[in-house]
């Protein structure tokens, strides 16, 4: 079956991503018509004016609704989507020229209803923003969960970058009012459904994550907090590598403590690691001053995660808290 493809991309008070993301669409190399469904979601500074802007070059539809989260609003672009293949994006993301061919050749010699790529930082990023797609990303800091080669079969894909068939979204019902987490619920019951999901070597994106240091600890203290809650709905999909940030929140205090009362030496461990973070991430972007800054961003993602993560388990798990009435904020009505 022929697939044609619709991107879907809801945005919030951001046009300036929109138009750079648009200029990335000019320039992808694939030369077969598609189609992007953009949804504002309840903006006060609205996309119309990019919109007009591209019409003639893109084959946007465009939609404004109230605001009901990413999610919903995913969910409304399908559902407005004429293609039979939905590809979801963010709306700080860039598209590589390679990005839709190298998605569509894979999918023409081996069909699968859902599938996700990595993310990669573009030479244009800041400093900061390479130093946290790098602790986002790379195997020493989150395993590769976000897209690696290891990850093959069984993969969550992440709404920055995500395919799913029409067929997948209808018999799954789409995204649910939770986030974050929201993308990593749905993997789940797409693999309930009986359908499957892969990771897409090559097929990345850039993204931008619009980020700062207080931006950054709030979203990886929110992924800290929404893991428990998809534990408890997905028990099959829980991991003990999801407590690694929280053990290495209390292995770095208790390092602390025995290094000043006992014996300098206790600290050693956590120093080399933290080595083995500032000499990957600054080969890895030819840059020493990204790889301190990795350093830094490395206890920003840790101590955020874990030790909101600790307290999640303990209200949701130990405490049998209801999740939608101990954190409201994560859930859309």
């Amino acid at each position: 079956m022929k697939r044609n493809y619709s991107f879907i991309i809801p945005v919030f008070n951001r046009p300036q991503e929109v138009k750079e993301l648009f200029e990335s669409f000019i320039s992808l190399n694939f030369h077969e018509d598609f189609e992007i469904v953009l949804v504002e979601d309840g903006s006060t500074e609205t996309s119309e004016k990019v919109v007009e802007e591209f019409s003639k070059k893109l084959s946007i539809s465009y939609y404004f609704k109230q605001n009901s989260g990413p999610g919903d609003s995913r969910n409304f672009g399908m559902k407005q989507a004429k293609g039979n293949y939905f590809i979801i994006l963010d709306s700080d993301c860039l598209l590589p020229p390679h990005y839709l061919t190298t998605v569509d050749l894979f999918l023409s010699n081996q069909f699968i209803h859902c599938f996700g790529g990595a993310d990669a930082a573009h030479s244009s990023f800041t400093p900061l923003q390479k130093a946290i797609n790098y602790v986002m990303t790379s195997f020493f800091t989150t395993g590769g969960i976000r897209g690696s080669k290891a990850s093959i079969n069984r993969f969550e894909p992440r709404s920055f970058n995500m395919g799913i068939s029409k067929e997948a979204f209808k018999k799954t019902g789409g995204f649910s009012k939770i986030h974050p987490g929201e993308d990593p619920d749905l993997s789940q019951r797409i693999l309930k459904a009986g359908y499957k999901t892969t990771f897409l070597p090559n097929a990345f994106v850039y993204h931008k994550r619009r980020i700062s240091w207080k931006k950054f600890y709030i979203q990886v203290k929110k992924f800290g907090i929404v893991r428990p809650i998809l534990n408890q709905w997905h028990p099959s999909a829980a991991k003990i590598t999801f407590w690694f940030p929280t053990v290495f929140v209390f292995f770095t205090v208790f390092s602390v403590l025995l290094s000043l009362f006992i014996s300098p030496f206790f600290i050693v461990p956590i120093l080399l690691y933290l080595m083995l973070i500032l000499i990957d991430s600054s080969i890895k972007n030819k840059n020493i001053y990204i790889g301190f800054l990795s350093v830094a961003a490395v206890f920003v993602q840790f101590f955020g995660y874990g030790i909101a993560f600790l307290k999640s388990s303990f209200l949701i798990n130990l405490l049998k808290k209801d999740p939608q009435k101990q954190f409201p904020s994560l859930f859309f009505d």
